[in-house]
């Protein structure tokens, strides 16, 4: 895991990414996803790229089913972009480095 990267839950969702300054990405996903497993190399890299432009944060659906039921994620991996609280782009499915950063907002 990228060390720019924050590990989210049920929990800490609320300070950690609606409370943040500036946007968040945050990858909803699972560990047995197979898609998931290709994303996230490209997710972590983000991070380590853009520290202090974009929070990247990350959420196991099967460790946060409130999350999962509160923004309605039915299919991973989701990309859902916040910024001052609210969601602002989101994306289903794998996606590249490019369309993460358009979503984003960051270049």
């Amino acid at each position: 895991m990228a060390k720019n990267v924050k590990i989210v839950d049920d929990s800490n969702f609320d300070a950690e990414v609606l409370n943040a300054t500036g946007p968040v990405l945050v990858d909803f996903y699972t560990t047995w996803c197979g898609p998931c497993k290709m994303l996230s190399p490209i997710v972590e890299k983000l991070a380590d790229e853009f520290p202090g432009k974009l929070t990247v944060a990350k959420v196991d659906l099967d460790q946060a089913p409130i999350l999962a039921s509160k923004f309605g994620i039915s299919s991973v991996p989701t990309i859902i972009v916040f910024e001052g609280g609210k969601a602002k782009a989101s994306h289903t499915g794998l996606a590249n480095r490019q369309k993460l950063l358009e979503l984003a907002g960051v270049s």
